[in-house]
């Protein structure tokens, strides 16, 4: 038996078609209280169908789900009753002011006159939007757009969050800026947060626990420091002293270690899972006639794992959104 009390969000098989497409296909999640937890995959992974369920938004097909205790399907008001949701793109009214925006869905959910103008008050204030309140939403800039719509999503006072996706687009200062609030949202009000990314170091920095999704499956759990270590693998990382020998070193990497390394500039790096791998890789390259300027060799990044445990590697896109856009 799952303790309802240590797990805000419980998914047991769940199952999702459209059309001959299995968006879900028997996705098993345990969202602890008061954490964040990464949804990890590429686009067409299953994420935001996954999110959807939850949110109420969709039935599945197959499966059980529940909220805070309530089941997403018989009791879907009362998990509506305690969720937040930020999509993927920020829904604010661009014509209405910062305070407009939060006043309005402060009295849409019931709130007072009083209460509405002092929750936006508030949430104005945390997410650092003091000195825009007055300005309509169209005058902000991306970071700005998107805490006012995180904000929006917490003005009914959430137990769970559901952010799909909720930095695309923003430059690195405003990114920061988001994972700062989402810090604070677990570690100071207590929110548990279930966050879906493609982005492999948001989901390192913020989740205390990460699934791995591909094709609709859960295909690895832990913590980042877990899948880390899952591969095994290390990371060989080299570079040629002269560029002109770049092709010839990359032919050879891939051939040894059996993988597409990749390039950025003219550094090439490969996963290298056998001890011996990398003295092969200098010797084959020295009786090629290719000197060195850089060797290195490093425990694996999360995007490595991802490639592993994938075959490709995060940001690869695939058609979840288009597919459920045309079916739902």
């Amino acid at each position: 038996m799952v303790s309802r009390m240590t797990y805000s969000v419980i998914a047991e098989g769940l199952v999702k078609r459209f059309g001959e497409t299995r968006a879900l296909d028997g996705v098993d999640l345990r969202v602890r209280t008061g954490t964040v937890f990464g949804l990890l995959g590429p686009n067409g992974a299953g994420k935001t169908t996954a999110v959807r369920i939850l949110a109420t938004l969709l039935q599945p097909d197959a499966g059980q789900a529940s909220v805070g205790g309530h089941d997403v399907v018989r009791e879907a008001h009362q998990v509506r009753q305690l969720i937040g949701l930020t999509g993927q793109y920020a829904s604010v009214d661009e014509t209405l002011t910062g305070t407009e925006n939060l006043y309005l869905i402060a009295r849409l959910t019931g709130q007072s006159r009083a209460g509405a103008r002092q929750r936006s008050k508030e949430l104005l204030s945390q997410f650092r939007l003091d000195d825009a309140a007055h300005r309509a939403a169209r005058t902000y800039s991306g970071g700005m757009r998107r805490r006012l719509d995180l904000a929006a999503s917490l003005v009914a006072r959430p137990q769970v969050l559901f952010l799909d996706e909720p930095t695309p687009g923003l430059d690195p200062f405003s990114r920061n800026e988001v994972w700062d609030v989402i810090r604070s949202l677990t570690e100071e009000e207590g929110v548990t947060v279930l966050l879906t990314t493609q982005y492999l170091e948001e989901a390192d920095q913020l989740a205390s626990e990460i699934a791995v999704v591909d094709h609709g499956k859960v295909i690895a759990l832990g913590t980042p420091e877990d899948l880390k270590a899952r591969t095994g693998a290390q990371t060989l990382a080299v570079r040629p002293a002269n560029p002109a020998d770049l092709s010839t070193l990359i032919s050879i990497v891939g051939m040894l270690t059996l993988t597409e390394p990749e390039v950025r500039g003219t550094t090439v790096t490969a996963p290298v899972t056998a001890p011996d791998l990398a003295p092969a890789v200098v010797r084959r390259l020295d009786e090629a006639g290719v000197r060195l300027a850089e060797l290195s060799l490093r425990g694996s990044t999360l995007d490595e794992v991802f490639l592993s445990l994938t075959g490709h590697r995060s940001e690869d896109a695939r058609s979840e959104e288009a597919t459920e856009e045309s079916l739902v």
